[in-house]
């Protein structure tokens, strides 16, 4: 069945952890083995397996933090640094699309191109990007929204963990800074889409008191499944819904089981990520506000994935979970694609 993932970082891995996702995952595992650091040799995602798993269309991500005090790969000592590096990511995808392999969808129009593409040839069409920022540090100033809507950006969350320029984010408290507001401000002009993800609970409710465009949370889960600030409240669930919006389950087990550890036993089941997009349903009132954001390879792998997931061609395996939970084709369909066209359609209604 056709997939919409929310959540890729595929720049991210080709430039941070220098993969070749053009080969097939096996053959990236062989070459890193030995290779010392979380995730490696363990990786779940790259351009055959999205095809396996009927992947038509993703967002993927450009990531870079403005943080002098950070020591991880995705910080940098000031917004500019961020601003180089996350230029460096849209070059890559640049790349990917001038071979053929992907198409920027930065329209309606381009979107159900992609779409009817695939579904006429699911093995040759190529891979629809919408093109999402995750934390908005490399955006240098609002004055320069309009450069990366030119870019084709058309989705940007407000921060990722920690502070950021704009927001706080997860694990840490505090509400949107006064250049947040401004940038608001310039995306809300420029047609741009609000990604509510990793912000902070004050930062998240004063987003929504602001903002009056389309907004998503591209991969998030539920704090009444899994307590802590990474995940939404009921109350952050009813406030996107009410918006028109849809959250991506994301596939990280430590959001998908509460006090997940890697030694944990037994292996936290992939039925977990159906407990989340089930409790959803259950507080929306239906399943018109939850789809897929897996958030694999996010700077993890195998280790943190649950139990059946060895790829990210094995979300084909949650229309099965969902029919054992007396899901009908329709909302399958709608968790699996549907609702993040619908979304689409009325965010990008020209």
């Amino acid at each position: 069945m056709m997939l919409i993932d929310a959540h890729l970082d595929l720049s991210y891995n080709a430039l941070n952890w220098n993969r070749n996702l053009r080969l097939s995952v096996a053959e990236i595992r062989r070459g890193e083995a030995g290779v010392a650091g979380k995730g490696r040799a363990a990786n779940t995602v790259s351009f055959p397996e999205l095809r396996a798993g009927e992947v038509a269309v993703c967002m993927a991500t450009m990531l870079a933090r403005a943080n002098p005090q950070g020591k991880s790969n995705i910080d940098f000592r000031n917004q500019e640094i961020a601003f180089a590096m996350a230029q460096g990511q849209l070059a890559y995808y640049k790349a990917l699309q001038s071979t053929g392999l992907c198409t920027f969808i930065r329209n309606l129009t381009e979107l159900h191109a992609t779409i009817e593409c695939w579904r006429v040839d699911k093995v040759n069409s190529p891979f629809g990007f919408i093109l999402a920022m995750e934390g908005a540090d490399p955006i240098v100033s609002p004055a320069q929204v309009p450069e990366w809507w030119e870019d084709g950006l058309r989705i940007v969350s407000l921060a990722h963990y920690g502070p950021s320029t704009y927001a706080h984010g997860t694990g840490c408290s505090g509400g949107l800074t006064s250049k947040g507001i401004e940038l608001l401000r310039a995306m809300a002009r420029a047609g741009m889409i609000l990604d509510v993800t990793h912000l902070a609970d004050e930062s998240f409710w004063e987003a929504l008191d602001l903002w009056r465009g389309p907004m998503l949370a591209s991969h998030n889960n539920c704090r009444a499944l899994v307590p802590g600030d990474r995940q939404f409240d009921d109350a952050q669930i009813k406030a996107i819904a009410e918006r028109g919006g849809v959250i991506g389950v994301a596939f990280d087990a430590w959001m998908l089981a509460p006090n997940w550890t890697k030694s944990l036993s037994p292996r936290v089941q992939l039925d977990a990520a159906v407990d989340h997009i089930d409790h959803i349903c259950q507080i929306t009132g239906n399943s018109r506000h939850v789809a897929m954001g897996s958030d694999l390879d996010g700077g993890y792998g195998t280790e943190q994935t649950p139990d059946g997931l060895d790829t990210v061609a094995d979300l084909q395996k949650l229309p099965g979970l969902l029919r054992a939970r007396s899901y009908s084709e329709v909302d399958i369909a709608a968790v699996m694609h549907s609702n993040w066209i619908r979304f689409f359609e009325a965010a990008w209604n020209e």
